[in-house]
């Protein structure tokens, strides 16, 4: 279905600027692409996180980890917000910052978005990291 395209009045068009109405009707694309088919910039066309096979990083990735940041990426599918993170942990909210900056990082994520994913892929490693902190 085309576009319809509100043309001025020429009365509005003397008087000034043109005021244009929403459209009546919005149409969908025909297509929608599957968002594992989207390219991101400079890395080819690869599936995002949860989408089908896992994350692509490799479990090994977690030893580049300190254990700190093992613990902030482990709760970090709970969805709570920097400064929930930092009362759970006894941080400053700055410092669950920079440990997710770090983390991004080290693992080669884009996002916050990625790295709860991965925390949730690696779920079971994580939760064996801190039963293995607690008893030490």
């Amino acid at each position: 279905m085309p576009k319809r395209l509100v043309e001025p009045t020429a009365e509005q068009t003397a008087t000034g600027p043109a005021t244009v109405a929403a459209p009546s009707t919005i149409t969908a694309p025909s297509t929608v692409t599957a968002p594992s088919a989207i390219a991101a910039p400079g890395r080819g066309a690869t599936a995002l996180p949860g989408a089908g096979k896992g994350t692509g990083v490799p479990r090994s990735a977690l030893r580049a980890l300190t254990p700190r940041e093992r613990e902030v990426l482990s709760v970090l599918p709970s969805g709570e917000g920097n400064v929930a993170i930092a009362r759970r942990l006894g941080i400053a909210e700055r410092t669950v910052k920079a440990h997710l900056t770090s983390i991004t990082r080290k693992l080669g994520l884009r996002s916050r978005v990625e790295a709860a994913l991965l925390s949730a892929e690696w779920a079971d490693e994580l939760r064996a990291d801190r039963a293995d902190a607690d008893l030490t």
